[in-house]
């Protein structure tokens, strides 16, 4: 498929999806919605990929909604509204629930959707000039269809701060919060994510992708008789994979496991 408002570059098992409409501050709007929603889709379903990168060109990430579309959104009915919507909270749903891992490079600014985009991520590198803002009130909005991947990154606590005052705030701000896992210089922001990519690569695709699973499936759970059972079958099953049984073998022998040859 080819992108008008994205990029996709793969160097071995990690492709990078990069946001590219610098002249909007990668803005979103139905083509750019539609595209990431496609990207993923189909990069999550290829055996040779084991990492998306999601970064973006340009002096910002994502600026939120773009201009013309929240123009066209003004004269929408409640129903227009909603089907509206639905295209963006698909599309948050199918980064946060793609089998490969997902890897946010944050710098400038990640605004409003841009916000849910990182969440959305498994992991969220930024740069230290990197800001973000949930400015949605100043426009008599809420950053509903965004809420359910930024109040797991963030908090409950942080959340109600920040999705009500509307306030910017900085790296490390976003770091202190949980919404950002790490921060690095300008300089070695890439150097950081590659270096997060290449560990996840190199683990077993199999495993990742359960791990992966086995934190969005068990989080927030009650310690339950059932809970129990389910991960004493989670882990019988992956023991008894053939990458389990690789894995472990390569371990004992002292040798690099088949899906790193």
């Amino acid at each position: 498929m080819n992108y008008d408002t994205l990029t996709i570059d793969t160097a071995g098992s990690i492709a990078t999806v990069t946001l590219n409409r610098p002249e909007v501050r990668n803005a979103f709007n139905e083509q750019a919605i539609a595209e990431l929603t496609a990207a993923f889709t189909a990069l999550g379903q290829v055996d040779g990929i084991r990492v998306i990168v999601l970064a973006a060109n340009g002096t910002a990430y994502c600026a939120g909604a773009d201009l013309n579309w929240m123009k066209k959104m003004a004269g929408y009915s409640e129903e227009e509204n909603r089907a509206d919507a639905m295209q963006l909270a698909n599309m948050l749903r199918i980064i946060y629930a793609c089998p490969k891992p997902v890897v946010a490079k944050v710098h400038g600014d990640c605004f409003g959707g841009g916000v849910g985009l990182a969440a959305a991520c498994d992991i969220a590198i930024a740069a230290d000039d990197a800001h973000f803002c949930l400015s949605e009130v100043k426009l008599g909005l809420i950053p509903a269809t965004i809420s359910p991947y930024v109040i797991k990154a963030m908090g409950e606590n942080a959340a109600r701060r920040y999705f009500l005052t509307a306030e910017r705030f900085n790296a490390r701000e976003a770091l202190r919060i949980g919404l950002v896992h790490d921060i690095a210089t300008a300089a070695t922001l890439d150097g950081q994510v590659d270096a997060i990519a290449n560990a996840l690569a190199a683990n077993s695709p199999n495993a990742v992708r359960q791990a992966k699973a086995l934190v969005s499936e068990i989080a927030g759970q009650p310690v339950t008789d059932t809970l129990i059972a389910d991960t004493a079958h989670r882990i019988a099953q992956i023991r008894a994979s053939g990458e389990g049984r690789e894995g472990v073998a390569a371990f004992l022998e002292k040798r690099k496991p088949a899906w790193l040859n």
